[in-house]
């Protein structure tokens, strides 16, 4: 973490400054795009980011990173981050650094304790649970797992009028960026013995498990695979056009990070359909070239943010001279609109 950062963040202790810099690299090694879209922050507020993926990612890497590590492990590793979080958040002393580092985040921004424990209920759940039969039963799921990390950020995004009433695009939000990982890590998820898809959807399309372990096995594809990721792609698109709106009711130095996750997070939805619907066998990916259009807009858009709050005149460009009209209509100019779709 930089050392702007922790200064803009008025993080002084130096072990406070060590534990917030250990989240910052979990956040830079593991969230690739959610560390991108951090960047666009003010940077008084990316501290407290990095600590509330980094302690996520902490909870997560138990549960599924642990190499041979047998379920009562994980268990009890899971219970001692449990009471650690809890010693940390009434103000006793904890050794673990994310778990100091998220603490300091949850006193300074005020955020709820119960969104921590839903959280690590939903994380206890990944120890036993392997499947779920409908949607409701999922998305009781990714309550814990996925909407609270967006009603966590909420108060460090900041909304422009009542938190209450950008809550529920934040939680959507965070259910919808869930989903796409559910949807890019079929194959992966396979592997650790779960089906996080529902079994009413993949079933409406004659999916079971046992059919797409077979295509794991086999590296052989299935129509009606292809028919129940499409089918699921179409229901998070729906997630996210209803988070969406949600992007306005945050604060504008907030807009530019929230509004480049949802486009790159909706771009890997993209990749998969690209890759013919193939997420049982590979993982997609944005391509670097694409993140980093995104990315650079999503600069632009925060600098002209900030500009805007400091109540500095906006940027003018000097005057060019006209450029020479093609020698005929289409051509290059109609490659180029073409490009842009």
């Amino acid at each position: 973490m930089t050392r702007r950062e922790l200064d803009a963040a008025g993080i002084t202790e130096p072990a406070l400054r060590a534990a917030y810099t250990a989240c910052r690299r979990l956040n830079a090694r593991h969230g690739k795009t959610y560390f991108l879209a951090t960047r666009l922050l003010p940077a008084d507020r990316r501290p407290a980011v990095h600590a509330l993926y980094g302690f996520a990612r902490w909870a997560d890497d138990i549960v599924d990173d642990l190499g041979d590590a047998t379920e009562e492990q994980r268990s009890r590793l899971l219970g001692d981050l449990t009471a650690s979080l809890a010693t940390a958040l009434t103000g006793g002393r904890t050794e673990d650094p994310v778990v100091r580092a998220l603490a300091d985040t949850a006193v300074r921004y005020r955020i709820p304790t119960v969104h921590f424990t839903d959280f690590l209920a939903s994380m206890r759940s990944d120890l036993s649970v392997t499947d779920y039969p409908t949607m409701r039963h999922l998305r009781e799921y990714m309550h814990g797992s996925a909407a609270v990390i967006g009603l966590q950020m909420l108060p460090v995004l900041g909304a422009v009028g009542p938190p209450e009433e950008a809550a529920p695009y934040a939680a959507a939000l965070g259910e919808a960026f869930q989903l796409t990982n559910f949807i890019r890590d079929v194959g992966e998820d396979l592997d650790r013995g779960r089906v996080y898809l529902p079994s009413d959807l993949l079933g409406a399309h004659g999916v079971d498990r046992d059919l797409l372990l077979w295509s794991r096995g086999t590296g052989r594809g299935d129509p009606r695979i292809t028919k129940a990721l499409k089918a699921a792609a179409a229901h998070t698109r729906g997630v996210y056009a209803r988070a969406e709106p949600g992007i306005g009711l945050l604060q504008p130095a907030s807009r530019p990070c929230v509004r480049t996750a949802f486009v790159l997070y909706g771009d890997i939805l993209d990749a998969v359909a690209r890759d013919g619907y193939t997420s049982v066998h590979r993982r997609s990916t944005v391509p670097r070239r694409r993140r980093a259009v995104i990315a650079g807009q999503g600069l632009v858009r925060a600098a002209a943010a900030r500009r805007r709050l400091s109540g500095a005149p906006p940027r003018r460009t000097p005057a060019r001279p006209a450029p020479t009209p093609p020698p005929a209509p289409g051509g290059a100019a109609r490659n180029v609109t073409e490009g842009a779709r």
